[in-house]
């Protein structure tokens, strides 16, 4: 008998078992799960837990082992992470890597779940691209840095440096800069959402279980600094180092829940890569300090000796109100986020629906 489509599947699968099918007109994406509740008669779904847990946790391994099996790539005492020299040849290696962790993937969905070529796609989040929400992706993820984008582009004066391109230009131009805002968030993303999301889409697991439990492959994959802050810092104490890693791996793990919510509610994998480069741009938020300008508001001033120091510092220290309005917008844009947080992310192309 010939082999049913991926539609035909899941049809097959999920028929008497209370589960509601939506058939979309776009052929490019005919289906969406909306709710899958199982029962023993069911038949089987099209892949099982643990074959995705298996390639979930070997795809991390062939992101990061190669960085350890090399010369050029492995840190030590004299040579560190953001050596040029390491980012180009890890850079190289992840590439390769997420090349055939997507081969695999692809094959899988075709063979497994004898998906055609556009349902792969459409579960890889690479097509059709909505512009719409990518802006409203990243227009969310904006809202909750609310208070850190006041810090930078008003108190640091930022704004000038952002209207002309030249911050944009000056950090992409180093190899640190590409690392972290172009190779990482797209090879981690392609990765950890794009490739893993579907293949657990395609088991049991429910989607609500799949944004929380997915991305903790995401945050142990940054464990891995632990071993490379102990070599390239041997002098520090341990005990600091494994509370940098578990901070590490605490921040990554949340962030892969916002992730993995926004890919599988947008079905949009530029929109999470986006999402993702923010982020690393903007770091963490202050949670707590007083708000200093890292450059004096109206460009910098030119003193005489007659000027006095107690004058100068609090120049430096900058205004109380500047705090003020920063601690404010930080709570609005929390606030902002949580409320808009279904609303920015609804799509007609979700992959499934969270609940």
């Amino acid at each position: 008998m010939a082999p049913t489509g991926l539609y035909q599947q899941f049809t097959s699968y999920f028929k008497n078992t209370g589960t509601t099918l939506v058939v979309r007109s776009n052929p490019a994406w005919r289906i969406s799960l909306i709710t899958r509740n199982f029962s023993e008669e069911a038949a089987l779904p099209p892949l099982s837990l643990a074959f995705a847990g298996l390639l979930s946790a070997a795809y991390p391994i062939l992101y990061v082992l190669p960085f350890y099996l090399s010369p050029t790539t492995r840190p030590s005492p004299t040579l560190s992470r953001d050596a040029p020299s390491v980012i180009r040849a890890r850079i190289r290696f992840v590439y390769v890597s997420v090349t055939l962790s997507t081969i695999a993937t692809v094959y899988t969905l075709a063979t497994r779940a004898n998906a055609s070529n556009l349902d792969i796609l459409r579960l890889l989040g690479w097509y059709p691209i909505g512009i719409v929400e990518v802006f409203k992706s990243l227009l969310l993820t904006a809202l909750l840095f609310t208070g850190p984008l006041f810090e930078r582009a008003v108190v640091e004066s930022r704004w000038r440096d952002w209207i002309q391109g030249q911050a944009l230009h000056e950090t992409l131009s180093s190899w640190i800069g590409w690392r972290n805002y172009v190779a990482g968030p797209v090879t981690e993303e392609i990765l950890f959402r794009s490739l893993l999301v579907p293949l657990h889409l395609l088991t049991p697991l429910s989607p609500t279980r799949i944004v929380l439990l997915t991305p903790l492959y995401f945050g142990i994959a940054h464990i891995h600094h632990f071993y490379e802050f102990v070599l390239t810092h041997p002098h520090t104490p341990w005990a600091p180092s494994i509370i940098r890693s578990l901070f590490q791996f605490t921040y990554t793990t949340m962030f892969g829940w916002y992730a993995t919510f926004v890919f599988i509610r947008t079905g949009n994998v530029i929109a999470v890569i986006l999402a993702h480069t923010f982020c690393n741009w903007a770091g963490l938020p202050r949670l707590w300090g007083r708000v200093e300008p890292g450059v004096a508001i109206g460009g910098p001033t030119v003193r005489g000796k007659e000027d006095s120091g107690s004058e100068l510092g609090k120049e430096r220290r900058g205004h109380w109100s500047w705090s003020f309005a920063y601690y404010v917008l930080l709570v609005t844009g929390a606030v902002a986020f949580q409320q808009c947080l279904w609303t920015l992310t609804e799509s007609p192309r979700a992959l499934a629906k969270v609940v």
